[in-house]
């Protein structure tokens, strides 16, 4: 009873009547302050920014996009062709390699030294010109094979020349062919057989950056329909909360609502605008982000209407996904082809473990006639002839480093072997945690359109109370704010769910066939 004195007394009533006018004081400077912050002027200075608005743009029309002017894409894209230019150069190792020399050598001594140089009054001279051409090619067992063809002029002061001046030619063949180290076609061709690897893992790896640019621009177009959808969201607040503003005024005018019943209302439409000047912003940053990905330096202009369908296409089958990422994933291939690439480094460093003997063989034709038609005419029924056929050994001590390297080989085998079991073991969580994210994503997305169906229900029913007198604007304003953290939250399972599917779609090397692209061979 004693307590009900007071309440109803004067002093009571004073200390109420002054503490709401200190607390209408302060939100009324906070809510000047926000108001400033977030004044329409600033809303429509970010909407009248310079940027022009582009067409509608499709998801196809992005992917079409970023598969043209992608930087990644168009390094990636060089690092293919090095990969080509390298094997050309290994192709190159069996080209013939085509010689020619030519010499004038003049030798005069100073005086006679012998009856038998055949001078008097001078010493001895000679005049010697030599024209050589050749030829000599890598052959497939590791040999190289030799052509060569010399034509000679030689004159001298001599008297017991007899012919002067004399003309000479010869042909050579000659072979060098390793018998143990570096012998045979798979050693000779190891480099090739290697760089036709490497210009499969090119293309492999290019396909790899093919497929994460889709993804990446699949969720970049995604985020960017989230962001819109949730500026629209933060809008139709705003206009709920101004609405709810001006009720509040009305009501105040005609005695029902009070001062803080106003000041309540007027700091909702304040946060409203906030919340819908950070939509904006985020808007901005997602059309960058977009951009990014589809062009290049193209931020002044802004995409047009960008948006997804519902999903209907049920849950994944993990068999089917994990079969086609196996079989397609481009870091699967490619870590199969190093390992035939460390098969190969390993077959030729084991072969370079032995000895080295070579043989070395050739024969050759010679004709020395009183010119250089005569010579060559001759050639080979002339009488001159030469062969000759040798071995060399060369054998390190021990072969230390040469069974070192093999060794060496052997394990980098082994390591990206167990590399490949690891690749094979991540594949198989990642397809299986895609999935799971699929799945789970679909029936988030069924929840959270339950969830924004009741709380409308439950806004549209609060807000009808208030209408009746039977509620506060601070009800009001939770309900609203519930409703719109389930309109985002359901736009939000949405988006997940696209993300979760692009992931997928990237693993299992699917989002070629969706887009219709086609790779280089």
């Amino acid at each position: 009873m004693k307590n009900s004195n007071f309440l109803s007394s004067p002093v009571f009533s004073s200390h109420t009547t002054s503490l709401l006018h200190v607390m209408s004081r302060h939100l009324a400077r906070a809510t000047a302050l926000l108001l400033t912050l977030t004044s329409p002027a600033l809303l429509q200075a970010q909407e009248n920014a310079p940027a022009a608005a582009g067409a509608n743009l499709t998801l196809d029309e992005c992917i079409a996009r970023a598969m043209q002017k992608n930087f990644d894409l168009q390094v990636q894209n060089l690092s293919t062709e090095i990969a080509k230019e390298s094997l050309n150069a290994a192709n190159a190792d069996f080209d013939p390699s085509f010689t020619a020399t030519t010499r004038r050598n003049l030798n005069q001594s100073a005086a006679t030294t012998s009856r038998l140089d055949g001078t008097s009054a001078n010493g001895p001279r000679s005049d010697n010109t030599t024209f050589s051409v050749g030829v000599s090619e890598k052959v497939a067992t590791g040999g190289t094979v030799s052509v060569t063809g010399n034509s000679t002029r030689a004159a001298t002061n001599s008297l017991n020349s007899t012919l002067n001046p004399a003309y000479g030619s010869s042909t050579n063949v000659t072979l060098s062919q390793p018998l143990l180290k570096g012998s045979g076609p798979a050693v000779a061709r190891a480099n090739i057989e290697r760089n036709k690897l490497g210009v499969g893992i090119a293309l492999l790896n290019y396909k790899s950056k093919v497929l994460t640019v889709i993804r990446d621009t699949e969720n970049a177009y995604y985020n960017l329909a989230y962001a819109r959808e949730n500026l629209i969201v933060k809008k139709r607040s705003l206009e709920l909360a101004a609405k709810l503003f001006e009720e509040n005024k009305v009501r105040k005018s005609t005695g029902v609502a009070t001062d803080l019943d106003v000041l309540t209302a007027e700091v909702g439409v304040a946060n409203a605008r906030r919340a819908a000047l950070q939509a904006e912003q985020s808007v901005s940053d997602r059309e960058d982000a977009l951009f990014t990905l589809i062009g290049q330096f193209d931020f002044n202009s802004r995409p047009g209407e960008v948006k997804f369908g519902d999903y209907t296409e049920g849950a994944p089958s993990f068999d089917r996904v994990y079969k086609n990422a196996r079989e397609r994933s481009p870091d699967f291939l490619a870590t199969q082809s190093q390992i035939k690439q460390l098969e190969i480094d390993a077959r030729s460093a084991k072969q370079a473990a032995l000895p080295g003997l070579n043989l070395d063989t050739g024969v050759g034709y010679t004709a020395t006639e009183r010119s250089f038609g005569d010579a060559i005419g001759n050639l080979p029924e002339g009488n001159g002839y030469n062969w000759n056929v040798g071995l060399s050994l060369n054998v390190p001590w021990g072969l230390h480093a040469d069974k070192a390297r093999y060794r060496s080989a052997k394990s980098s085998l082994l390591q990206q072997q167990t590399r490949l079991q690891q690749l094979d073991q991540s594949l198989l969580v990642n397809v299986r945690t895609s999935v799971r994210a699929v799945e789970t994503n679909i029936a988030a997305v069924e929840i959270a359109g339950k969830a924004t169906q009741l709380s409308n229900k439950q806004y549209e029913l609060q807000k009808a109370r208030f209408d009746a007198g039977l509620s506060t604007s601070r009800l009001v304003l939770q309900a609203q704010d519930d409703l719109e953290a389930a309109r985002v939250n359901e736009l939000q399972a949405k988006v997940s769910l696209r993300v979760a599917l692009a992931e997928l779609h990237r693993i299992d090397g699917t989002s070629l066939e969706r887009y219709k692209i086609g790779l280089p061979e």
